[in-house]
């Protein structure tokens, strides 16, 4: 069964409701203002059969001008337009500015219906259609022609029912497989249901018990019960009127302009790079000229930032909107661009990156972006995403297609050796090799300033490269090639080994001589470059320390191995010999002072040598390799 979604539009007071009314048998004007008034104010809903398998949700909206933010959210998302043309009034202000909005929101296909032809006499419902005609035949919405129809007397019912089905049988059938969405256009509370938000199911299908999250905001319940058209269903489709209680949300956190969505790819954002249309005779749009954008069912004040210096009237051109509050958008949705004030409708836009980098301000790449290749439009985007690559699970909203659609363009590109995933990333082939060449560049750098370390730290390597999973791949890529060497946490060139110069031997030499000469008591390291007046005393006391002839206790204090042996030696047979021994005990013994053999017995309990036995030390398992 096919189904589309029909939205009405015309100049207030030429009669849709009445229409809508007459061929439905629903009358879409709800509230009692409405009624009283005589005039919609906001969106009415009713379900339409057009045969054959063919159904329809009609979207009524309202016709005055002070409520076309309420036609734009029910024009959003319908698959074929019924502007309504009352004949005895003709074109209209309304008529123009509804049929430009049906324009910019990408409808392909529409009927006409020249509504309350009782009123009006024969000649002049001819001069009426031919002045519409005018204007439709430069539509690029495939219109049906005019249907000449009456509400009171039901003239011309039958035949704007078979347009109507002519036109829905050209309107793209949409995917139950695609990503579920649905724009909310009206909330409120039923008791034992919780908080209920209707709209049009966009994409995607929804079913009881399926996890949705409602954003902006990112809230998140399970679908307790659906309704579509007001009939209970397990499962809401593509194009139906549906409403769906959502427990556990509060009332608050839901508004029109809100969307549930199922699945982690959607994000809400707070800008859009966008190809813009601007109409004839509206305003420049300049840097940081305030707006009204209008899409899906949410409307949004947003700054424009040009890619160039200015829109013109009646051009096309790219943008960034810098958006005052968070929307969802998706690659390809449509929004109508309103004035700040005075508010009027101004031009509409197509969105190419619902996700664009923060830097540069300016949109970049948007001829690429646009495209209608997923290829090519892929492509664009990993390029221009830098070292913060693209996450995967977005792609599917960032580049407008299905899923299964994106999973196989992904693969190809990575086949291509175009891009690779790191971590969940897509990214370009360029961004690991400028890492890989600021690794080894860095590594090199290191090992030029300090030869004796045996290489760079692995956190200072991390720290190159903004993403830590890039530098890890990066790393691993390298380690893997040969071309570099991680041991424990340093880093290296293959085949380099920390070695002293020429230079270096004699200081080295006279450091190891400092230390034996100052045995148990060990030199700290200011200690030790006053005696030899150099400042690298600690890189060189480091080198010995992992090359075995020396020992380090504590930050900085440093020891003869040989020396520190027999020192623990001592301490060692003296426990042995008496099962235990207080620090003063060991200390008359050794002849160290306080000062020197405290820091060596916490030594010895760090190393398993001894062990605390309340004041005093026993052995520990590593003493019986002392002999």
């Amino acid at each position: 069964m096919h189904h589309v979604v029909i939205g009405t539009a015309g100049h207030v007071d030429h009669g849709k409701t009445a229409l809508v009314k007459l061929l439905t048998g629903t009358d879409t004007d709800r509230w009692e203002e409405e009624k009283r008034r005589g005039i919609t104010i906001d969106l009415g809903f009713a379900s339409l059969a057009l045969g054959d398998g063919l159904t329809a949700s009609i979207v009524d909206v309202p016709g005055h001008e002070d409520f076309v933010r309420n036609m734009v959210a029910g024009a959003t998302g319908i698959d074929v337009a019924l502007l309504v043309v009352a004949a005895d009034e003709g074109v209209m202000p309304q008529t123009t500015e509804h049929l430009a909005i049906l324009e910019f929101l990408g409808v392909r296909t529409g009927v006409v219906a020249l509504s309350k032809v009782d009123l009006a006499d024969g000649e002049w419902t001819d001069l009426v259609e031919a002045d519409l005609a005018e204007r439709l035949d430069v539509s690029p919405i495939h219109w049906e022609a005019p249907v000449r129809f009456s509400a009171v007397s039901g003239e011309g019912r039958e035949a704007l029912v078979t347009a109507l089905a002519r036109a829905a049988d050209r309107a793209v059938e949409r995917s139950t497989d695609d990503l579920f969405r649905m724009p909310v256009d009206r909330v409120f509370s039923v008791a034992g249901a919780g908080t209920v938000a209707t709209g049009t199911t966009w994409s995607g299908a929804v079913a009881t018990g399926d996890e949705v999250r409602i954003l902006p905001g990112d809230h998140r319940t399970r679908v307790r019960s659906i309704e579509v058209h007001g009939q209970p269903r397990d499962r809401a489709e593509p194009g139906r009127r549906t409403a769906l209680a959502l427990p556990g949300v509060d009332r608050d956190a839901v508004a029109r302009g809100s969307v549930v969505v199922a699945g982690e790819a959607w994000g809400e954002t707070t800008a859009l790079d966008v190809v813009i249309t601007l109409l004839d005779g509206a305003r420049p749009l300049t840097q940081r000229t305030r707006v009204r954008l209008h899409l899906g069912t949410a409307e949004v004040l947003a700054r424009v930032t040009p890619a160039e210096e200015v829109v013109e009237p009646g051009k096309q051109a790219a943008a960034r909107l810098r958006l005052e509050r968070p929307l969802v958008a998706r690659w390809g949705d449509r929004g109508v661009i309103r004035s700040y004030s005075p508010i009027r409708t101004i031009g509409g836009c197509v969105v190419a990156d619902p996700f664009p980098p923060l830097r540069p301000r300016r949109p970049q790449r948007l001829e690429q972006k646009s495209t209608v290749d997923p290829n090519a439009r892929l492509g664009a985007f990993v390029s221009g995403a830098g070292s913060s690559g693209l996450l995967l699970v977005e792609l599917p909203v960032r580049l407008g297609l299905h899923p299964n659609d994106t999973d196989a363009i992904v693969s190809a590109l990575v086949a291509d050796g175009a891009a690779c995933v790191v971590a969940g990333r897509l990214l370009d082939p360029a961004v690991l090799a400028a890492a890989e060449t600021a690794v080894l560049g860095a590594v090199e750098d290191h090992h030029r300033k300090r030869p004796l370390d045996p290489g760079m730290p692995l956190e200072l390597v991390r720290a190159l490269i903004e993403d830590h999973n890039v530098a890890d791949t990066v790393v691993g890529a390298l380690a893997s090639a040969s071309r570099i060497s991680v041991e424990g946490s340093a880093v290296r060139a293959a085949g380099f080994r920390p070695a002293l110069g020429a230079g270096e031997e004699k200081l080295a030499g006279q450091l190891a001589d400092a230390l034996r000469s100052a045995g148990a008591q060990g030199l700290t390291e200011i200690e030790l470059t006053e005696r030899l007046s150099s400042g690298r005393v600690r890189e060189l006391a480091e080198f010995g320390v992992r090359g075995g002839s020396f020992i380090r206790i504590g930050r900085d204090r440093y020891y003869d191995t040989h020396a520190l042996a027999t020192v623990r030696g001592a301490i060692v047979d003296l426990i042995r010999e008496r099962g235990r021994a207080s620090p003063a005990e060991i200390r008359d013994t050794i002849g160290l002072t306080r000062k020197y053999l405290i820091p060596i017995l916490e030594w010895l309990d760090a190393t398993g040598y001894t062990m605390r036995d309340g004041d005093a030390r026993r052995l520990g398992p590593q003493a019986e390799s002392v002999g």
